[in-house]
Parts: structure tokens; C-alpha cells; sequence
């Protein structure tokens, strides 16, 4: 495990080259629903919160799957570079999104960089993707209401022009 710097609260793990062990944790976790113990090299027996053993189920799905997890509290600070990374866009567009206020963001005193909270880009991503099913439920009932459900994507173009009524692209 990579440890934090004081600057950054982030922990990124990869998965382990062998994924046996991975795999053996897996099954035990599918196996068992309550929050196990975790057993020190002392013997000392602590039991597992549900909250933390909820989030070892997610660990080891991802890690079983070859993914590397990143643990980060809500109120972590992100670069702009590493916000675009997680929305999947380019540092420019963020930029716009942050100018356009479409995103809260901090900038440190004497600072001209800026800082988006963990929180507010989590926030912004189920906006944007509750935005996103919303468009795409209105596409779809537009589409049956013209009769283009059904329709065999070989003749798609001609039905969409006879629903526009006759008009082109």
C-alpha cells in the first residue's frame, strides 16, 4: 500500500499480481452477510463495523476485477487536472465548467490555482448523469410517439424523415 503524503490524503492500491488470495477473499465475503473480526498478530479480536465491511466487499470486487481502488475522504481537495480525470474530460473543459460556476471550486490564499472538493465533483456527476437518463427517456418517448420503436434499423433513416415529415437531417 502507497502511504499519503501530507498534502494529499488519497490512497491509491493495486491489485496484487496474484489474484488467488483475491479470489479465496471474495468467495469468503459472498459466503458470509454479517461483518466478520479482524485478528490482530496479538490475538486481539475487534469486530468490523458493517460501514467498513461494506466497503471491503467493494475493495475486493474491484481488486478481484484487476482494478486499483483510491480511497479519499469527501472533503479531499482534487487538482483540476485529477477532477477532469474523474468526470473523463479534458483540464480545459473543467476550466469552462468551473468559469461557468457549474462547479464550486476553493483557491488556496496567495493561490492562483484552483481546488475542487471530492464532494462537490461527486455531486456534479449524478447531476450530470441524472441529466443524461432524463434526455435519454425523452429521446426514447419521442421516438415510440413517432412510431420509430419498432422500426428495422435498415429503414430507420426513411421512418426518421417520415416522422419529421418529410424534411431531411
Amino acid at each position: 500500500m502507497t502511504s499519503p503524503d501530507a498534502t494529499d490524503t488519497r490512497t491509491t492500491v493495486l491489485p496484487p499480481k496474484d489474484l488467488a488470495g483475491m479470489a479465496e477473499l471474495s468467495r469468503f465475503l459472498e459466503d458470509h452477510t454479517e461483518p466478520a473480526l479482524l485478528l490482530g498478530p496479538d490475538g486481539r479480536q475487534v469486530p468490523l463495523p458493517m460501514e467498513v465491511y461494506e466497503i471491503l466487499e467493494h475493495v475486493v470486487a474491484a481488486m478481484s476485477a484487476n482494478q486499483a481502488i483510491t480511497v479519499a475522504p469527501l472533503g479531499q481537495q482534487l487538482t483540476t487536472q485529477t477532477a477532469a480525470d474523474l468526470l473523463g474530460i479534458s483540464r480545459p473543459t473543467l476550466i469552462k465548467l468551473l468559469d461557468q460556476r457549474e462547479l464550486p471550486y476553493d483557491r488556496p490564499t496567495g493561490s492562483r490555482h484552483r481546488r475542487i472538493r471530492l464532494a462537490d465533483l461527486l455531486a456534479y456527476r449524478a447531476r450530470r448523469g441524472s441529466a443524461a437518463e432524463d434526455r435519454l427517456a425523452a429521446m426514447t418517448m419521442q421516438a415510440a410517439a413517432a412510431g420509430l420503436w419498432d422500426v428495422d434499423a435498415s429503414r430507420y433513416d426513411d421512418a426518421l424523415r417520415e416522422a419529421r415529415g418529410g424534411q431531411g437531417h
